[in-house]
């Protein structure tokens, strides 16, 4: 599915962050633990040169924790990149983050310097409500939406730590078109871009394969459907999504799927691993 959702705000954002990125230390770029390849911005690798970066699997209490545990290992492997899973919600985890800084840009705050810091990620992995608990106090504007952050904002967390805030932004072209998917499932993506029915059969199909006992514990379901539609008219008819003549309302039924899922309501689902993002890469290489 090719993402068609890249509003003006984003582009412009793009051009300042890299008028600023040449005084920044060190990029913080939060992804969404789910799905880390598909939130992992190229276009900030390539922004970013050769500055320190901290990957921050942010949400990871929806993710599945074996394969979170996969991702964090892959991401350490990098040159200057470290990586840390975090639940923004739990007060106090994310300043695990603040020590990363100082241990990476040890040499400035040996010096007494402040360590400037910059927070980049797409729409809607959460990267509001930790710039809000780096902080310990509500600075950045948070929502259910994506693309709540419009403009940057500078902010001093203290510790000699200085954070440039941006707004979440997307990019014109994804290596993988299943991608565009993985991000309307989790709700990076306006759900007026989208086309509910497509994306909660996308979602049926993976976790039918996946993540079949959840799903039918979640559901109540005696046996497995066979395709992703017919997992979607066995949950309609099991919360009376129906219309005249018992016919099940896809968009409803649709809608329920996707928001429980985003909501962790089938425990931790992870949608991809560090061995599909190998795979491809190296299809990309040919």
């Amino acid at each position: 599915m090719a993402v068609v959702w890249y509003p003006g705000h984003m582009h412009k954002a793009q051009k300042q962050i890299k008028e600023v990125m040449p005084q920044v230390d060190l990029v913080i770029e939060v992804m969404d633990a789910r799905i880390p390849f598909s939130s992992e911005n190229p276009v900030v690798k390539s922004m970013r040169g050769p500055r320190p970066c901290i990957k921050v699997l942010n949400k990871s209490d929806l993710a599945d924790p074996a394969v979170t545990a996969e991702w964090l290992r892959y991401f350490s492997q990098q040159g200057g990149v470290k990586a840390i899973a975090l639940t923004t919600t739990r007060k106090g985890e994310a300043r695990k983050i603040l020590g990363l800084c100082r241990e990476m840009v040890s040499l400035r705050a040996q010096r007494g310097e402040p360590i400037r810091t910059m927070i980049m990620g797409i729409p809607n992995v959460g990267k509001s409500t930790l710039i809000n608990a780096l902080a310990g106090r509500a600075i950045a504007k948070v929502g259910d939406e994506p693309a709540v952050t419009k403009q940057q904002q500078r902010i001093t967390l203290g510790n000699g730590i200085v954070l440039s805030d941006t707004p979440g932004i997307l990019w014109p072209r994804m290596q993988d078109e299943n991608s565009g998917y993985r991000l309307a499932v989790t709700g990076a993506i306006k759900n007026a871009a989208i086309t509910f029915e497509d994306i909660a059969i996308f979602a049926g199909e993976f976790l039918l394969r996946h993540y079949p006992e959840p799903l039918m514990a979640r559901y109540k379901l005696s046996e497995l459907p066979t395709s992703a539609m017919a997992l979607l008219e066995a949950i309609g008819h099991k919360r009376g999504c129906l219309r005249p003549g018992a016919v099940v309302d896809l968009h409803k039924v649709s809608e329920i799927l996707l928001k429980e899922l985003r909501a962790g309501k089938l425990g931790g689902v992870s949608l991809e691993t560090p061995a599909i993002f190998e795979v491809i890469a190296s299809d990309s290489d040919l």
